[in-house]
Formats: structure tokens, sequence, C-alpha cells
């Protein structure tokens, strides 16, 4: 192949397709925990954390909330991964076995999003979130009644084995925030001109993005290091759907997600799709909840 800069637009073309193609197949489940937020700026902050505006009947003027009640900010970080392609390599026209490559950081990419959502949920017992307290935390402070003393809520099963998680993903805010600043772009360093392409006689190709994972509602999530079993898995279900706002209204949480490691399972399939219980009498849990099996939690 001549190298010149049609023929190395072909190539980078030709290596972004395979990555676009990777990413775009590659199994994932950020979407599901995480809501996707845009930023304008190298943070961003959340005000509007823990409010929970709900209907009540109009007597008077209108109960304004405030949405600075809580600052809550995340900020983006800088990701990348780069490759290095020889210019020989290019001008004897092999692009081909370069594609497994390009495949696998397109699925990188794709997946990259989990590995962080993951990770901060698995620190989660130990990193703070909007109230102070930690993400998932036995004393969590909600005002049940104006101007009350906070009373102290958990969300979180204490224990040593490996953690699972109870979400409620139904809802347009979820458990964690995914914010994008700039999303996964495939770049490439191939002029001539080029201080690395001159002295190394090789091409860069790469994908950038700054993007960042924080908590959303600690009140759609409850952390467990418990035996997963039915008595832990209820009482975690029953902790959530008893969960108030601030002036002891119902928030109407609905589990709807159990996140596990590979440990987990086996527990947890018996758990959710087992006909019968271990007992032999009929399983009252089966498909109350849509399972999902991370490596990211190992």
């Amino acid at each position: 192949m001549i190298i010149n800069s049609q023929n190395l637009d072909l190539a980078f073309k030709g290596f972004k397709t395979v990555f676009n193609g990777a990413f775009d197949a590659a199994p994932a489940f950020a979407d599901k925990i995480a809501m996707t937020v845009p930023s304008e700026s190298r943070d961003e902050t959340y005000g509007w954390m823990g409010l929970f505006p709900r209907l009540r009947e109009w007597i008077g003027p209108r109960h304004v909330n405030n949405l600075t009640a809580h600052a809550y900010t995340i900020a983006n970080r800088k990701f990348e991964a780069t490759v290095s392609v020889g210019r020989t390599e290019i001008a004897d026209d092999r692009l081909g076995i370069f594609k497994p490559v390009f495949s696998e950081m397109g699925r990188d990419a794709r997946r990259h999003p989990e590995e962080l959502i993951f990770a901060l949920l698995k620190a989660g017992f130990d990193l703070p979130c909007y109230d102070g307290q930690n993400f998932f935390d036995t004393d969590h402070p909600v005002e049940m009644e104006q101007g009350a003393a906070p009373v102290s809520v958990s969300n979180m099963q204490a224990g040593a084995g490996a953690p699972w998680f109870l979400l409620d993903t139904s809802r347009e805010v979820r458990p964690v925030v995914w914010q994008v600043r700039e999303g996964y772009e495939f770049q490439a360093i191939t002029q001539s001109s080029d201080h690395h392409v001159f002295l190394n006689d090789e091409y860069i190709y790469g994908v950038r993005a700054r993007v960042n994972a924080g908590f959303g509602l600690w009140q759609l999530a409850f952390g467990s290091k418990a035996t997963l079993d039915a008595t832990n898995y209820a009482a975690a279900r029953a902790a959530m759907m008893g969960f108030k706002s601030d002036g002891g209204r119902v928030l109407g949480v609905t589990p709807t997600t159990l996140v596990v490691p590979p440990s987990l399972e086996s527990a947890a399939r018996k758990l959710l799709n087992s006909e019968f219980a271990a007992g032999g009498e009929t399983n009252e849990w089966k498909g109350t909840a849509e399972l999902i099996v991370t490596p990211y939690l190992a």
C-alpha cells in the first residue's frame, strides 16, 4: 500500500469501523443501573439530591421545595487506551492482523462504564453520598416530621461475605449517576510531520473519554454483605419498600434488580429462578428481580 493521506485515512476509517462495531455489539448493563447525565464543565454539582417533591392537597400558597438543599459534586476524569501501528505494517497491507486489537478496544470502551459503576457500588460501604453518610450505611438521616430530629435509616446489611446489591432501576432517577463530559472517541495520529511518527516510524491510534460515575439516591439501593438467602433478600426488599422521604411520605420504592459477583451467581439463580425453595415449598421470590452477574464485583 502506498503511504499517502488518502490511504492513511482509509486505514483509520477501517480501524474505526471495527472499533465502532465491537462497541455497539458488546453487552452492557450500565444503562440499566445508572442515569446518564451530560456534563458541561470539569465537574457537576447535584443540588437536588435527596429532594422528593410529592403532590399534596393545595391549601393556601404553594409549598416550594429548595433544589439546593444538598450538594453532591462529581468531577470528570480522563481515560485513554492507545496502541501503535508500524508504518511498515500499513505499507505491507497487513491491516487485517490488527482487527482483533481494535475490536477489543471497542468492546472495552463499551464496558468501561460498567467497570466504574460496579466498582463504585462495591466501594459504597466506605464512600459518602449526598447526605454525608456512606452510600450504604445504617445512619442515613431522614426528617420524618418537620422540625423533628432526624431518625436513622439503614440501607445495608452487615456481614463478612461477598457483597450483593438490590436496586430500584424502574425510575428516571437511578442509584448511580453516569456523567459524560466527552464520550468515547476513536482518534489517530498519522501525519508524517508529527514528532512521534517521524522519530518512531509508527502511527498512533486510541480512544479517549472524559466521564465519571457517582452516587445517586441511596433510597434506591440496598447493599449487603450477609448471606444471599431468602431471609436476607426478603429483609432487603422490605426495608427498601419502607423507605420514606423527609416529611414521612412513603417513596414507593420497588426493587427490580439484583446485582451479584460471580461467586454468588448460583445462590442468586436459585433464589430468583427456582420453582421451589430449599425446603420443598413454593419459592415466593421467583421472578421478583432481574439478575445481573458481573465480574466487576469479583
